[in-house]
C-alpha cells in the first residue's frame, strides 16, 4: 500500500504541474488569437484548474470506478468552497462583487442542485434507478454552454487586454509544446491517481467513493486552493472568488458532464447525501453575502467554512 501512497502523490504533482503548463500554454495561444485576458482567465485558466478532476474522471470512468468519479467532484466542489474560500477568507476579508453575488455564486448553486436531481431519480421518484445517465451528462454541458456564452458577453464590456499583463507572453511553438505536454501529463496523472487510489480503498476495505470525495478530491483540487491563498495575500480578490466559483460551474457541469458521457454514472446513497451537502455548502455561501458587512466573505465565516469541512470529513469517515 506504501507504494500505492507514493504513486498518488507523485501522480498529483504530474497532474498540478501538467495543469500549469497546460493553462500558460493555452492562454499564451488564446492571447495570440486576439482574446482578451478576462475571456482567457473565466475559460481557459479555469478549465486549467479543473482538468485534473476531468482527466481523474474519465479515467475512472473508463476503468469502471464510478464511485470514485462521482466522490471526485463532489468533494472537490466541496474543498473549493470551504478551503479555497474559506482559508482565503481568514487570510483577508473577501469582497465579493454584486455581479457575483447574484450571478455566479447562484449558478455554481444551479449545478449542485442539478447533479443532485439528476442522480437521484429512485429518491424522488420513488422508481428507476440513481444515476447520471448520457443524456444527463448532456444537458450539464447544455448548461456549461450557457454559462460559456454569459462569460464572453461579459467579456465584451471589458477593455480587450486588460489585465494582460498576467498572461506570461511565450513563443507560439512553446505554447503549443506546453499545452500538449499539459494535456499528457494531465492524462498520464490521471490515470496513475485512480489506479492506486483504487488499490488504497481496496486494502483498506473503504469505499472508492471515501477515496474520491477525501484524498483524490484533495489532490485535485490543489490548484484551485494553493491559487487562491496566494491571491489573497496579494490582495486579488475578486481573482479568488471567481476562480473558486467557476472551478466549481466547471467541474459540475464541465468535467461531470464529459464524464457522464463517458458511461453512466451510478449514484449510492452516499453519493446522494454529499450531493445534498455541496446544495447546503452552496445555499450557505450566498445566504453569508447578506449577513455581516453586505457582499463580504468575512475571517470568522472562514473559520466556520473550515471548521464545518472538518465535521463533514470527520462524518465521511466514520461513514466509510
Amino acid at each position: 500500500m506504501l507504494l500505492n501512497i507514493i504513486i498518488v502523490l507523485i501522480s498529483f504533482g504530474i497532474l498540478i504541474k501538467g495543469a500549469d503548463y497546460f493553462v500558460k500554454g493555452a492562454a499564451s495561444i488564446a492571447v495570440k488569437l486576439g482574446m482578451s485576458a478576462f475571456v482567457v482567465g473565466l475559460t481557459i485558466v479555469a478549465i486549467g484548474t479543473s482538468a485534473p478532476e476531468l482527466f481523474v474522471n474519465v479515467s475512472a470512468v473508463l476503468k469502471g470506478s464510478t464511485e470514485l468519479s462521482i466522490g471526485n467532484i463532489l468533494g472537490s466542489n466541496v474543498i473549493n468552497i470551504l478551503l479555497g474560500l474559506g482559508i482565503s477568507a481568514i487570510i483577508v476579508p473577501l469582497s465579493i462583487e454584486k455581479r457575483t453575488v447574484w450571478k455566479e455564486i447562484p449558478f455554481s448553486l444551479l449545478a449542485a442542485i442539478m447533479i443532485f436531481i439528476f442522480g437521484s431519480d429512485r429518491f424522488i421518484e420513488g422508481v428507476g434507478e440513481n444515476v447520471i445517465t448520457r443524456i444527463d451528462g448532456l444537458a450539464l454541458l447544455g448548461f456549461f454552454i450557457l454559462f460559456i456564452v454569459y462569460t464572453f458577453g461579459l467579456a465584451s464590456v471589458e477593455k480587450s487586454g486588460e489585465n494582460g499583463d498576467e498572461i506570461e507572453n511565450i513563443s507560439l511553438v512553446k505554447s503549443i509544446f506546453y499545452t500538449i505536454g499539459g494535456i499528457f501529463a494531465l492524462v498520464l496523472g490521471g490515470n496513475f491517481v485512480v489506479s492506486a487510489a483504487t488499490e488504497i480503498a481496496v486494502s483498506l476495505n473503504i469505499s472508492e467513493n471515501l477515496i474520491g470525495l477525501t484524498i483524490v478530491a484533495i489532490g485535485t483540487s490543489l490548484p484551485e486552493i494553493v491559487m487562491s491563498a496566494i491571491g489573497a495575500r496579494k490582495g486579488h480578490v475578486d481573482l479568488v472568488v471567481g476562480g473558486i466559483v467557476g472551478s466549481c460551474i466547471f467541474n459540475a457541469l464541465f468535467a461531470l458532464g464529459v464524464t457522464a458521457t463517458v458511461g453512466d454514472l451510478a449514484f449510492t446513497g452516499d453519493n446522494i447525501i454529499d450531493a445534498l451537502f455541496l446544495v447546503l455548502v452552496s445555499v450557505i455561501l450566498f445566504v453569508f453575502m447578506f449577513i455581516g458587512k453586505k457582499k463580504v466573505l468575512e475571517k470568522s465565516q472562514g473559520i466556520f467554512f473550515v471548521l464545518l469541512y472538518v465535521a463533514y470529513i470527520l462524518f465521511a469517515v466514520l461513514r466509510g
